[in-house]
C-alpha cells in the first residue's frame, strides 16, 4: 500500500501545504494529497480562497522532481476551469504519477478530456460515483462513518480501479480500527492501492509492506 501524506508530512498545522512539510513528505518518500487553485493566472497551493501568500504550485512540482518524481501526487481541484494551467505544469514531466479529483462534475469532464488521471469519489454520501467508468481511480471516503469495507475496495480493483483510501483522522475520527481492519485484510500491495493520512511514519510501519 502506497501511502500518502495530506497537504504534506506537517508537524504543526501552520506546515500544511508548505515547502517545509512538501520536503519533509518526498524526503522520506511517501507521495503527498495537496490543494490546487489559481490566483491572478497562476496555479497556487491553498485549502481556502488563497491569498498572495500561497505558494506557486510551479515551486511544488520543483521539489517534487528533485526528489523523486514517481512519488504519487493527488491534486484536490478546488476551482474550476484550471486545466489548461496544470496542463502547462505538468508538459514534458516524465515518469510524474499524478491524479485529480473532487471536481465538481461538470468540471471534471474537462479534466477528463485533458488524459490527466480522474479519480472520482465514493463515500457515504456519494454513493454511486460520478462518472466511474472513465475515472482511473477512486477517492475512498467516509465523511460521518468508516463505511466501506474490504469488499468494496476489492471491487474498484477488481474493476480495474486505483484506490486511494482517506484515512478516519482526516474527519477527527480514530484511525486505529481502520487500520487494523486494513492490515489484517486480504488486499493486494502495491501502487494500485494508496492510504492519505497525516501519519504517515505510523501508517508505513502498520500497512506498508516496503518497512
Amino acid at each position: 500500500m502506497k501511502i500518502l501524506s495530506h497537504r504534506g508530512y506537517w508537524k504543526s498545522v501552520e506546515e500544511k501545504n508548505t515547502p517545509a512539510a512538501f520536503e519533509r513528505s518526498f524526503s522520506l518518500g511517501f507521495g503527498t494529497e495537496t490543494d490546487l487553485r489559481d490566483l491572478a493566472g497562476q496555479l497556487v497551493v491553498s485549502h481556502d480562497p488563497p491569498t498572495s501568500t500561497a505558494l506557486i504550485a510551479h515551486d511544488l512540482f520543483a521539489i517534487h522532481r528533485r526528489h523523486d518524481p514517481g512519488l504519487t501526487l493527488a491534486l484536490n481541484i478546488k476551482a474550476d476551469g484550471m486545466q489548461r494551467l496544470l496542463q502547462a505544469e505538468l508538459e514534458g514531466l516524465e515518469g510524474m504519477d499524478a491524479f485529480v479529483f473532487d471536481m465538481s462534475v461538470p468540471d471534471t469532464l474537462h479534466w477528463l478530456a485533458t488524459g490527466i488521471p480522474v479519480f472520482t469519489r465514493h463515500s457515504d454520501v456519494e454513493p454511486a460515483p460520478a462518472l466511474y467508468d472513465k475515472a482511473s481511480g477512486v477517492w475512498l471516503d467516509g465523511f460521518g462513518s468508516d463505511w466501506w469495507d474490504a469488499g468494496v475496495i476489492a471491487r474498484h480493483l477488481d474493476a480495474g480501479k486505483r484506490v486511494c483510501i482517506v484515512s478516519p483522522e482526516l474527519h477527527r475520527r480514530d484511525h486505529r480500527p481502520v487500520w487494523e481492519r486494513l492490515a489484517s485484510a486480504d488486499l493486494p500491495d502495491g501502487d494500485r492501492l494508496m492510504i492519505c493520512t497525516d501519519l504517515p511514519e505510523q501508517a508505513k510501519e502498520l500497512l506498508s509492506h516496503d518497512h
